[in-house]
């Protein structure tokens, strides 16, 4: 009898994959204190970006199922 492999708990709402298996992450500073930072800098941080290559093994490892 297989064992399943446990997903990590915090990269599940942090992280969400491409179709081709690159993995995503929203942009950090942008959760508060808002005011102090101008619109284009808020602007700038809008959407998500591909994570680095490093981060993406690792996250592979925390997520076992994520990737397609």
């Amino acid at each position: 009898m297989s064992n399943k492999m446990k997903s990590h708990s915090g990269s599940k709402k942090r992280f969400r994959f491409t179709a081709t298996g690159k993995a995503k992450r929203k942009f950090s500073h942008k959760n508060h204190i808002l005011t102090k930072k101008n619109a284009d800098r808020v602007r700038r941080l809008r959407g998500m970006t591909v994570v680095s290559d490093a981060d993406q093994v690792r996250i592979e490892h925390l997520l076992p199922y994520g990737r397609p």
